[in-house]
């Protein structure tokens, strides 16, 4: 870990929320970036096939346990 790095985890825990909250606002201010053509492509074969047959999908809790290591 740098020394920049080991600062801001010196710092109090008020202090360490308030610069999360200050990076994410400067963050959602920026412009976002403009998504390729490839992945419009590929979201809309996704949304396609959802379409095609709601039932491929999963649930959320579904993708929970496989996110944890946990396969459905």
């Amino acid at each position: 870990m740098d020394a920049q790095h080991a600062a801001l985890l010196k710092l109090g825990r008020a202090e360490r929320l308030q610069l999360v909250e200050d990076l994410w606002e400067s963050i959602t201010a920026e412009e976002p970036e403009p998504v390729s053509q490839e992945k419009r492509e590929e979201l809309e074969r996704r949304r396609e096939r959802y379409d095609a047959d709601p039932a491929s999908g999963r649930t959320w809790e579904q993708v929970k346990q496989r996110a944890r290591g946990g396969y459905v």
